[in-house]
């Protein structure tokens, strides 16, 4: 799958914030749109980040769908 379309369904549920330190390490947080939980992912890149945030996205939809 793209990042463009990770990324498109991360901002579906997510408020996305991306960031890059000063060791070039990039920082990603995801802020829950409905309980404003935030979540932080760090990587060497942003494909690294986005996959990160991607499969969090996808555990906590199969965590949900397990308590309904």
């Amino acid at each position: 799958m793209r990042n463009t379309t990770k990324l498109k369904t991360l901002l579906i549920k997510f408020t996305v914030s991306l960031d890059m330190d000063d060791d070039e390490q990039w920082k990603l947080i995801l802020t829950d749109k409905h309980t404003n939980e935030g979540q932080l992912f760090e990587g060497p890149s942003y494909g690294a980040v986005l996959n990160k945030a991607y499969s969090y996205l996808l555990k906590k939809l199969r965590n949900e769908r397990r308590f309904q």
